[in-house]
């Protein structure tokens, strides 16, 4: 019987492909959940943005679709070793959400329908790093991925990105999230292949 230590490094990268270090390609969308996964129906489906000082700012998703949209193609890293390059998506950024926001908050704590957290610096929510996206290559975003609308940071290690998203709740303190507690990376950048704390 073998075990893998946290020193593995995965399967060695195709030649020419680019990816994180201890990263293998994919050319599936593997589905891994902290949870079972939630059934909202897009009627039912809103979003918060809680600003430090308790300001609501809410959209429906007839909110959401009145919103202007982006369709970024972005690679993708999960914890877990895989990388899928050059997806599709659909949705609103989070520079749109955030515009009429007053806040000095530096920090977020995203919460999705199920319970789910996780935190994010603010810094890496702006300036065209994330989407509250809800196609994927071209159709309705499933709920297994996330559906009816999920978060996109492709920028961090995937379990960032939060399925099912429900409230962003911004934060003048730093508050870790269900895998940050467990013992993941508070940050989770895949270059630096922050997967743990202390990595």
């Amino acid at each position: 019987m073998s075990f893998i230590s946290r020193g593995f490094h995965g399967r060695r990268p195709s030649p020419g492909t680019k990816l994180p270090p201890g990263q293998y390609e994919t050319t599936g969308f593997p589905v891994l959940s902290a949870g079972p996964t939630p059934r909202i129906r897009q009627e039912n489906w809103k979003l918060s943005v809680t600003t430090e000082a308790g300001k609501r700012h809410e959209w429906d998703w007839a909110g959401l679709m009145a919103l202007p949209a982006e369709s970024p193609t972005v690679d993708l890293h999960c914890v877990t070793k895989w990388s899928k390059f050059g997806t599709q998506w659909h949705g609103v950024s989070l520079d749109v959400l955030l515009a009429d926001v007053d806040t000095t908050a530096r920090h977020a704590l995203v919460t999705s329908y199920g319970g789910y957290t996780t935190n994010i610096p603010l810094v890496d929510l702006v300036d065209g790093k994330a989407w509250i996206v809800y196609r994927y290559e071209g159709s309705d975003l499933a709920s297994a991925h996330g559906g009816p609308a999920r978060l996109l940071v492709p920028h961090l290690y995937l379990w960032k990105s939060a399925k099912w998203v429900r409230d962003i709740e911004l934060r003048l303190n730093d508050t870790p999230g269900f895998w940050e507690s467990a013992g993941y990376h508070n940050y989770g950048d895949p270059w630096r292949e922050q997967r743990y704390q202390g990595d």
